[in-house]
């Protein structure tokens, strides 16, 4: 688990980002915790997320022209991530966004930026199944885009027909997935943070 990762957590506790109890997906899957990025908007610590965003990026050496953040919470991810970044290496950093219902008047359309092309990261709060980012893609492509890569807050591991999500998504569609943490992380972190009790639910839940 990287210092990273642990800060990540850290973060996503304090702010009641990620919770643990009985909660219902939106795949109607049962799942022991949640993870609602709006916390991280609401509580105040979206600077400290978007750090945790950029330096990865860079670490990455993700090749991109603009941010792209799916509405809706992945715009106020891209803004703050784009203003992270620009910071660190003095340059700016365009990103985009789209509308859940197209524009009719003024500049039309359901996009708020330019994708047209440019090579597009995107950003996202989580990763399940991959739904959100199948129709980002379909998004992105219609504009003239093209994905470089795609970064998400948490990734939490499901299972595709045996497989890991991320390495589904990465064959069926050929894009690069990278997480700031991974849910099997926080079994870690539980332990090393003496909450044995929650690091075996964690731990059971993934491998049922």
């Amino acid at each position: 688990m990287s210092n990273e990762e642990t800060t990540f957590f850290e973060l996503a506790l304090k702010s009641n980002s990620l919770l643990l109890g009985d909660f219902t997906l939106k795949s109607g899957k049962k799942s022991p915790y949640f993870f609602n990025v709006g916390s991280f908007f609401s509580e105040g610590y979206i600077d400290r997320l978007a750090v945790l965003y950029s330096e990865l990026i860079i670490r990455k050496k993700f090749e991109f022209d603009v941010i792209f953040g799916p509405a809706y919470k992945g715009i106020p991810l891209a803004a703050s991530v784009s203003a992270s970044l620009s910071g660190r290496i003095s340059k700016p950093i365009p990103f985009a966004f789209d509308r859940k219902e197209e524009k009719e008047h003024g500049e039309g359309g359901n996009i708020v930026g330019v994708l047209q092309n440019k090579k597009v990261l995107i950003i996202d709060d989580v990763l399940t199944a991959g739904t959100a980012l199948k129709q980002s893609m379909k998004v992105i492509n219609k504009n003239g885009g093209t994905i470089t890569g795609c970064v998400v807050a948490l990734d939490r591991e499901e299972i595709l027909d045996g497989i890991i999500a991320r390495d589904r998504i990465k064959e069926e569609l050929n894009i690069e997935i990278t997480s700031i943490a991974k849910i099997s992380h926080l079994i870690e972190f539980f332990e090393t943070s003496d909450r044995q009790k929650e690091a075996i639910i964690i731990k059971d839940y993934l491998s049922s």
